[in-house]
């Protein structure tokens, strides 16, 4: 299985951390966030992935030549312009579509600045069982922004807030609103599914094939370990959960 990191956001959250340097090669316990992101997808049987850059993009290919990818083969894909998930995930596809594979061979998109537990595997068997288009790892937190699933696990919406009103791409009766985990497992058939060009997020993409009729399911991690590392008092407390033994860093 290929793996996609998004590394190329300006990292404004982690200011002055990101001050010189790119969010990727901000450091927990000693270890930057894109170590810790490859090991954690070496751990689980990827062997090969593309690292979206932008910000200090430079670094992060000195950082990677100087350690030999880490054992693993890597891929730059290059942002002039900062092109959001979809523009980015998008711009990488040949990466995945390389060497005529098939075009249901699924692969994993992982942001870099989220440190969990999650069962990367089991994640990828659960989206190849159900013939998903996008599986996506959400979990029942709070959050500034939900997504929507219905009675049978599928994206039909989103909300932003506890309290405002839902979008909904699709009529559902019920739903649960579940916060993003920021992992995802895709099928490469998605790259015929999205006409978008340029610079676009990927959630109002998938909130539009949900709404055509394919699958975007919801794979529950509510029992995994997830931490957002995108502010510095976030990487304060993963420190401390690494310390504390919360969180294994193999």
């Amino acid at each position: 299985m290929k793996a996609m990191i998004l590394a190329a956001g300006l990292g404004a959250r982690l200011r002055p951390l990101t001050d010189d340097r790119p969010k990727a090669l901000v450091t927990v316990a000693g270890r930057t966030l894109l170590e810790i992101t490859l090991s954690r997808l070496r751990a689980f049987g990827v062997r090969e992935a593309i690292v979206n850059v932008h910000h200090f993009a430079e670094q992060i290919v000195e950082t990677l030549e100087a350690n030999r990818n880490f054992g693993m083969r890597i891929e730059i894909s290059r942002e002039d312009v900062l092109l959001e998930t979809g523009g980015g995930l998008k711009k990488a596809a040949w990466f995945f579509l390389e060497g005529g594979e098939s075009a249901d061979e699924p692969f994993l998109v992982h942001n870099v600045d989220v440190l969990s537990t999650i069962d990367l595997g089991r994640m990828a068997r659960f989206h190849t069982e159900h013939n998903s288009l996008a599986t996506l790892a959400v979990q029942r937190r709070e959050t500034s922004r939900y997504l929507l699933f219905d009675e049978q696990g599928r994206l039909c919406g989103r909300r932003t807030g506890r309290d405002a009103e839902p979008e909904l791409a699709c009529p559902a009766r019920k739903f649960q609103a579940l916060a993003f985990s920021g992992i995802h497992v895709l099928s490469s058939r998605i790259f015929t599914r999205m006409p978008e060009e340029g610079a676009f997020p990927i959630i109002p993409a998938y909130l539009r094939l949900a709404a055509q009729g394919e699958t975007i399911l919801a794979f529950r991690a509510d029992e995994f370990y997830w931490r957002d590392l995108g502010r510095p008092e976030n990487l304060i407390a993963a420190d401390r959960d690494l310390v504390s033994g919360e969180y294994p860093l193999g």
